[in-house]
């Protein structure tokens, strides 16, 4: 009388061959598998039952991508990519590549590893053109000639910037976010940053010596956005030393730079003449203002206070 052993393993053996047999017809009558065959008929069939393996790890991670649960929820082995069949020398192989929705967002990271930005709010980095309401005149313009900017500008070869000024709230800012993303889908870097809380940093810095270092992580990039430009308590050195620098190597190296201010050119210069210590000097505000005016384009904006 055979031992429980053995006959639990013939029934287990014979329970294996069943599923393979099963997987096997399965594998053989999916549509890819029939699909390959009919492509490559010069390839015998031995070919497939020696490279079987590859045919049951075809079947099964396709079967996830016709299933498919999104991208966050991908079940392959390699989230995301796709396996198709390939002839090797006459042998079956499999090879795997991104689907679309990988692709998709692969393309968004790299998007949103051009735009860099210190101390904006999250929301103004997701601006779009799109969004931006035209219910006023002057809001229409500017978010004409700030599409036109980020749709033609050649950071190097044209150092021409923007400057976007006028009341609080009209939507100076969330203009120059939307420039970010339109530059971005042209794989042009940028980056904007908060002035008053730059220089604020900057002062931080001395005791840690980065000021260089924070200095020269604004000044190169392809596009630079400064927000709120003369919101700043401005002192002789942050403006002689910290933005006179940055402003001189961006006209030097045709690097355009887009301003959003409460001020106008001429109220610019004004705020720039007078430091924390209460000097006046103005010939050097009129050197700032020089990297400024004739690099920009002044387009003023009014209309409704949107953070009321």
């Amino acid at each position: 009388m055979d031992s429980i052993g053995s006959s639990l393993n013939r029934w287990m053996d014979k329970d294996w061959k069943e599923r393979m047999a099963r997987l096997e017809k399965e594998v053989f009558a999916y549509p890819g598998v029939i699909d390959f065959k009919r492509r490559h008929p010069h390839i015998p069939a031995e070919e497939y039952e020696k490279n079987k393996a590859a045919l049951f790890e075809y079947k099964r991670e396709r079967s996830n991508c016709d299933a498919c649960p999104g991208l966050e929820n991908c079940p392959n082995l390699m989230q995301g990519y796709q396996p198709e069949l390939m002839e090797d020398k006459g042998k079956v192989t499999v090879a795997y590549h991104r689907c679309s929705l990988k692709v998709h967002d692969d393309e968004k990271k790299k998007r949103q590893a051009l735009i860099k930005s210190y101390y904006i709010p999250k929301e103004i980095l997701h601006a779009s053109f799109d969004q931006v309401d035209m219910d006023h005149e002057s809001r229409a313009k500017a978010g004409t000639a700030a599409l036109h900017f980020a749709s033609t500008t050649v950071p190097g070869e044209d150092g021409q910037g923007l400057y976007l000024y006028g009341k609080f709230g009209v939507g100076k800012t969330y203009i120059a976010g939307a420039i970010m993303n339109e530059l971005a889908e042209r794989s042009i870097g940028s980056m904007i940053v908060h002035v008053p809380d730059f220089f604020r940093e900057i002062k931080e810095s001395l005791s840690d010596n980065t000021v260089r270092e924070k200095v020269d992580s604004v000044k190169g990039v392809p596009v630079l956005i400064l927000d709120d430009l003369g919101a700043e308590s401005m002192s002789a050195w942050t403006r002689d030393d910290i933005l006179g620098v940055i402003l001189q190597y961006r006209m030097m190296e045709k690097l355009p730079t887009v301003y959003t201010s409460n001020y106008d050119y001429s109220e610019l210069e004004e705020h720039l003449t007078y430091s924390q210590k209460g000097g006046n000097e103005r010939l050097k505000a009129k050197r700032i203002m020089e990297r400024i005016r004739p690099f920009t384009e002044e387009v003023f904006m009014d209309g409704q206070n949107r953070r009321g």
